[in-house]
């Protein structure tokens, strides 16, 4: 590639897209992209698993996620797209490394929609006027609602998810509000008291010692799965290298307050010992504290940031289907626009697979949420990996010359790349010390790879060579972009 200020590169996957996500749109998708399930739902069972010292597992997994996010939004500003991780692993990796990154993000979200689907249905089971209804049946409606939604401009996804977001935060400042209140009068919450004892009794702050924060830490990264999202986001946004800098670097903030500073307040407010994996830890909280109808707002809450979950779920699934199928790495039918502009295919398709995540829900209600949220921590992990792969590559290239690294950029890569994967890798291989849930789980990704390995050998042939092309000049871009319009007519 020239090394010439005008040179660029365009995905052809991108053709077609609206750029109609605004600069709260983004703001909000970033946020709620870091505040999911994970959190609300996921925490109560990992502070059952690792008690109080599961702060610093988020902590150490939040740095982390930030360095893959700050890396990610380099490259969404060195070349927006719609295709985010995928399309840059393409660029830089080949179409061997945009292949194995497109389906490994397709695990996630596929099982994280599943994931979600089951959360809702649980949720709604809260109240008595919902628990004749089957689960399946409940988790069928979450899924039909949010698909439909999805199917409609790429304006209503963002002002969904825009308001989704909003609720979970102004949820989680209510809580913290009222737990810091609690710990500094000491008022009773339930049988217990609100304190620093909560810390020092019960087994203290590692009751069940250090090693559950390295098996635990793959549900943390769960938890910070959509993270990611802003990247996809950025291909859509109207002004994505005005927003995305402030989207990136004021999320570190967000998963420390929000996700550290709610486990440490979990923890001070209730033993660890009161959290179960069966209920929101919000929840837990709030119906404890003695305000009447707390735990119903509160489910309420949690409700919402399931479906905010499944919403971005769909949405980024859709958009990076679409961009495999261009290249002929996916169904065909996944790169189909409909009328509003969205990626109808790629979007029915993962639908489609969540009706899996509905039968399992219908065989196996009571642990349908386990059986996928560890698949999916594995999706994200590897997705991640790439995305800091990707960056690697483009640091180095940027050293011989060949493209320029604008002023927005990751400090210490690649290093700092380097030290994340090896944290990453070693996430992975610490879930084969977990016989519960550990073992199954890398059993069930050896069976995703083999499918990985014939899936490929199956469309390599098919495969386009030519997705990415290099723009020497404005008027090449021009004319390229009329040349675009023109076929689509």
């Amino acid at each position: 590639m020239s090394s010439d200020a005008d040179t660029r590169v365009v995905d052809k996957a991108d053709e077609g897209y609206q750029k109609g996500l605004k600069t709260r749109h983004i703001r909000m998708i970033a946020i709620g992209g870091s505040i999911g399930t994970g959190l609300f739902l996921g925490a109560g069972g990992r502070l059952a698993k690792g008690g109080p010292a599961l702060a610093i597992a988020y902590a150490i997994c939040g740095l982390f996620a930030f360095i893959m996010v700050r890396a990610l939004g380099e490259l969404s500003i060195h070349r927006p797209s719609s295709g985010a991780f995928v399309s840059y692993a393409r660029e830089f990796m080949g179409e061997k490394g945009a292949y194995i990154t497109g389906w490994l993000f397709f695990l996630d979200w596929a099982t994280s929609v599943m994931a979600d689907i089951t959360a809702v249905a649980l949720y709604l089971h809260f109240w008595t006027f919902f628990q004749p209804v089957p689960q399946w049946v409940l988790a069928m409606i979450a899924l039909a609602v949010v698909f439909t939604l999805n199917m409609f401009s790429v304006k209503y996804f963002g002002e969904a998810e825009f308001w989704f977001a909003a609720i979970k935060v102004t949820a989680i400042v209510a809580f913290m509000a009222v737990a810091i209140w609690a710990i500094v009068t000491g008022h009773a919450v339930g049988k217990d008291h609100a304190g620093l004892a909560n810390l020092t009794q019960h087994g203290g702050f590692f009751p069940l010692g250090v090693a559950p924060l390295l098996t635990l830490s793959l549900g943390v990264i769960f938890a910070f799965g959509g993270t990611e999202m802003v990247g996809v986001a950025a291909g859509e946004a109207a002004e994505a290298k005005k927003i995305l800098p402030k989207a990136v670097n004021s999320m570190i903030l967000r998963i420390f307050v929000f996700y550290v500073g709610s486990v440490i307040l979990m923890t001070l407010v209730l033993p660890w010992t009161a959290y179960s994996g069966d209920e929101s830890p919000f929840v837990t909280f709030f119906a404890r504290i003695g305000v009447p109808y707390a735990g119903d707002i509160m489910q309420v809450v949690v409700l919402t940031a399931a479906l905010s979950s499944l919403n971005a779920g769909l949405y980024a699934t859709g958009r990076t289907l679409r961009s495999m199928a261009v290249a002929g790495e996916a169904p065909r039918m996944a790169s189909k626009l409909n009328r509003h502009q969205v990626p109808a295919g790629g979007i029915t398709i993962t639908a489609s697979l969540g009706l899996i995540g509905v039968l399992i829900n219908y065989i196996y209600p009571s642990g349908a949420f386990d059986i996928v949220m560890n698949l999916a921590g594995i999706g994200i992990a590897g997705t991640w990996i790439s995305i800091l792969a990707s960056h690697v590559i483009f640091v180095r290239r940027a050293r011989r010359g060949d493209v320029e690294r604008p002023d927005f950029r990751l400090r210490g890569a690649p290093v700092t790349n380097i030290v994340a994967i090896v944290f990453l890798v070693v996430v992975i291989v610490s879930m084969w010390f977990d016989p519960g849930v550990g073992r199954p789980t890398i059993y069930m990704f050896l069976g995703v790879v083999v499918l990985l390995v014939i899936g490929w050998f199956a469309v390599r042939n098919r495969i386009k060579g030519d997705l990415l092309d290099n723009i020497l000049d404005a008027d090449s871009a021009e004319s390229a972009d009329t040349t675009s319009q023109t076929s689509q007519k």
